[in-house]
């Protein structure tokens, strides 16, 4: 065991000594010792529920003869942070998230790792960790929150994110508006779409890091208690396997991953995340392997934003065991997971518990709700090195799109643009000098987003250096790469330039001639903003491109 370093040999009666000072006893000395790493906190919906898991994973741990300790990372909420400053703070915070992992898990020597996250960049963080440290590792993601419920319908954060441009609009008043606000967010849990926090459950637990079931039971279900306290037991008998996260996640397994992704619908945020988790497991995954695979993977599952299903459907209907069931031809089966078992075992094991919510919510490879998957990777003039978009989320009418470009430089002014009337119909908003260096930080833009499909601007489309909120629905492309800050085309763009998107030919141009190009580059003065953070400053300096997950070089 790892954790002899500090507690064998009579030259470490001071370790031991300490050990004890916390309540360890003479016999526990010859246990595992498990860290249970916690991103609780009180401000992330998300997280609120999560010291209660940690409470079941350390009885889970105790009950199979491994002794817990727990300590807490940080986690920002990217609903909270969305629109100001803060949002700044959310993709850089993932590389924090690892690094104290990494620092608490080395300097005392841990044995194995539980790893208790929710929410957007947390859950890359963490798993980011495991690759790295590759001790034995297992995940317990905090769950979906329930969706709420007004008029009728269920609503989510992203109801209440519309409900501000309908409100603007005139087409709800001020009390209904409140109404969303107060009904929405029901309680613990991710937000209970198909948003970047709940697809990276997904995909988390079909790259096998997490057992089956957990990407999908909510927050407020007993079953994802008893998966924690299940996972606590397991983890101890993995430290005796010596079964470790780089024997899990291989190539394989994240084909296996995007493909999932591809028939879920996810989040565009996976194709930074991926990647940059990959990296750590000493791989590589390039952006066009998404698209690769897009193209041979159907999209099953209508859920939100793109469609009217939300989570709780989802895991009614089977989960992300359901998927990998349906997809199965297409899969590496011979895999490893955190069960000791091959994915393919652990399908054999798959039980589906409602028949009919299963028919009625996942489609059929022969009759899918459309027949690629969620994401399509663009490139062409405006984007030499690739941008994403959320094709399972966009209007089959704009699929293919010609507007004039209306220019800002950051999301504030673009916000103030909309919602002050300036955007037209047919329109292509640009957000640019808001990517990984230029933001610096990559905001999310799902405020703007959300105020376009609040104002009825249907055939509005966006393009930015930045990215998108998992809940981000419509012909929205992000991660342009090169971003402004380095020199990319979008710097280029003026007011009323052409810009030509189509998705099905996967083409994003900027429709000017190569020498009012190279005009523009001569005269051209870079925008770059001032930053006020040692944090950001350091994370600007050392951040790569979105096109490669956003990594730290």
């Amino acid at each position: 065991m790892r954790s002899n370093t500090i507690k064998k040999g009579m030259e470490h009666a001071p370790h031991r000594s300490l050990l004890k000072a916390t309540g360890v006893t003479d016999s526990e000395m010859d246990k595992p010792f498990i860290a249970v790493v916690n991103s609780w906190n009180e401000i992330v919906p998300g997280h609120i529920n999560l010291d209660k898991l940690g409470e079941s994973v350390k009885a889970g741990i105790r009950n199979a003869g491994g002794v817990p300790f727990e300590f807490n990372t940080i986690g920002v909420c990217d609903g909270i942070a969305m629109g100001h400053e803060g949002m700044k703070y959310s993709l850089p915070s993932r590389e924090a998230i690892a690094d104290t992992i990494e620092l608490m898990v080395q300097a005392h020597q841990l044995d194995g790792m539980v790893l208790i996250a929710a929410c957007d960049k947390i859950l890359p963080g963490h798993l980011m960790a495991a690759g790295r440290l590759n001790i034995p590792a297992i995940v317990v993601t905090g769950g979906p929150m329930l969706p709420g419920y007004v008029g009728d319908e269920y609503c989510d954060l992203v109801s209440v994110f519309e409900g501000i441009g309908s409100c603007r609009n005139d087409n709800i008043s001020e009390s209904q508006l409140k109404m969303i606000e107060d009904q929405s967010c029901s309680g613990a849990g991710s937000c209970a779409g198909l948003f970047t926090a709940n697809t990276m459950s997904c995909l988390t637990e079909a790259m096998g890091m997490s057992l089956p079931g957990c990407g999908t039971a909510h927050a407020a279900d007993a079953k994802k208690a008893r998966i924690a306290k299940d996972s606590g037991e397991r983890i101890v008998q993995m430290t005796k396997e010596d079964l470790t996260p780089r024997q899990i996640v291989t190539d394989e397994t994240l084909n296996n991953a995007i493909r999932v992704d591809m028939a879920i619908g996810g989040s565009t945020n996976t194709v930074l995340h991926l990647p940059a988790i990959a990296n750590e497991f000493g791989l590589e995954l390039p952006i066009e392997k998404f698209d690769e695979l897009s193209r041979q993977t159907p999209h099953l599952i209508n859920l939100r934003p793109g469609g009217y299903n939300h989570m709780l459907d989802f895991d009614r209907a089977g989960g992300v065991q359901a998927i990998l069931e349906r997809i199965k031809p297409m899969l590496f089966l011979d895999v490893k997971t955190v069960t000791g078992k091959t994915l393919g075992e652990n399908l054999e094991d798959f039980v589906v518990i409602n028949p009919k919510t299963n028919k009625d919510i996942i489609a059929t490879i022969d009759n899918p709700v459309h027949p690629e998957g969620g994401i399509a990777i663009l490139k062409g003039s405006l984007a030499p090195e690739g941008s994403v978009i959320k094709q399972s989320a966009v209007n089959e009418d704009m699929l293919e799109h010609k507007g004039p470009a209306r220019v800002y430089d950051s999301e504030e002014d673009a916000m103030c643009g909309i919602l002050g009337g300036d955007v037209k119909s047919d329109d292509v908003v640009v957000i640019r000098y808001e990517g990984p260096k230029g933001g610096p930080g990559m905001r999310e833009m799902l405020s703007p987003t959300s105020a376009i499909a609040g104002m009825g601007l249907d055939t509005v489309a966006l393009v930015t250096d930045g990215r998108f909120s998992g809940g981000t629905r419509g012909p929205c492309i992000g991660h342009i790469s090169p971003e402004a800050i380095d020199s990319g085309p979008i710097a280029y763009i003026q007011d009323g330039d052409e810009i030509e998107i189509n998705i099905p030919e996967r083409t994003l141009n900027l429709n000017i001639s190569e020498e009012e190009m190279k005009k523009r580059k001569e005269s051209f003065e870079l925008s770059e903003k001032e930053v006020d953070s040692k944090y950001l400053t350091k994370y600007r300096k050392s951040v790569g491109s979105a096109s490669k997950g956003g990594i730290l070089q």
